[in-house]
């Protein structure tokens, strides 16, 4: 009898699929409300090593969701204190902290030796641009969304479509925790279903997440899902930048001091939008686009 026991049994994992679960590299981002329940169960399955990106601290109310923290954690970085809180779980694994916010500037550093990667941050451009990153290396990407009483988790890249192709453009509006709410079950649901998917891959279970989304509405009381394996990469897609992306040579549009967004720019110019959440950018993006200025990206000044 051994930690692992209990899932060694299963024939589909066994001693083998032990060795590899703690051969593994995950990287997390986000440890948040779906961070909370991802990282706890991937590290009691014996994940060898999860590093775990956060720039937040710890506030109170995060609380009743975020059940990976305590009240005397407050004001503690996120990353820090969940990977304390993951070697306290299991002292088998490495669990390294960044406290740092992604964007396309860091992000395939901390990704290169990964061998899954689980979108679990609160940004829409993050998300984006974790899964443009992983299409160009076929990195699997497990990424979840959740708000009120629903949400998705899906599996991307690493050989299936990514992001963008099952959900080229954004909603006209988007919400957040702090003004539209959420509660707690739905989070961690979500988060479970990321952690099952994520250690799927892992292990080379059949058939794959990758190509699946799975939607929960639990104001419904309905679980639906679908494969998306055919699904085409949209043609024109507005890239995801980190400021420092920015060249002297793009045309820059920056949409939170100025209503304007009608560049003129020169033939072959990048034109850059920026605006705080990244919506308004991506809006004017793709008007841009669609006048034929194909190469526009934006930076969401937040993410």
């Amino acid at each position: 009898m051994n930690r692992y026991a209990r899932q060694e049994i299963l024939p589909e994992i066994g001693a083998v699929g032990q060795a590899r679960l703690a051969a593994a590299r995950v990287l997390v981002v986000g440890a948040g409300g779906l961070g909370s329940t991802v990282l706890p169960l991937l590290a009691g399955a014996g994940v060898g090593r999860i590093d775990i990106v956060d720039p937040d601290h710890v506030e109170e109310s995060n609380l009743h969701r975020q059940t990976l923290f305590r009240m005397s954690d407050l004001a503690q970085p996120k990353a820090e204190v969940a990977a304390q809180s993951l070697s306290a779980l299991n002292p088998d694994g490495r669990f390294i902290a960044h406290v740092t916010r992604l964007d396309p500037g860091n992000a395939p550093d901390l990704m290169a030796q990964a061998d899954v990667i689980v979108d679990a941050a609160d940004s829409f451009a993050t998300s984006y641009a974790l899964s443009d990153l992983c299409l160009a290396v076929e990195r699997p990407l497990i990424s979840a969304s959740v708000l009120a009483r629903q949400g998705y988790v899906g599996g991307f890249c690493g050989g299936a479509p990514s992001l963008r192709a099952v959900f080229p453009d954004l909603p006209s509006r988007l919400g957040s925790c702090s003004d539209t709410g959420v509660m707690g079950p739905v989070v961690a649901m979500l988060g479970a279903l990321q952690a099952q998917m994520a250690l799927s891959v892992l292990l080379g279970l059949k058939p794959s997440p990758l190509g699946q989304l799975l939607s929960l509405d639990l104001a419904q009381w309905h679980v639906s899902g679908f494969r998306f394996d055919g699904a085409p990469e949209p043609d024109v897609v507005p890239e995801i930048l980190a400021p420092a992306h920015i060249s002297p040579e793009d045309l820059v549009i920056d949409l939170r001091t100025t209503a304007t967004a009608d560049p003129q720019p020169t033939p072959g110019q990048r034109v850059v939008f920026i605006c705080k959440s990244g919506l308004r950018a991506w809006r004017a993006a793709k008007r841009c686009a669609a006048l034929g200025h194909h190469r526009v990206a934006i930076v969401g000044d937040g993410m």
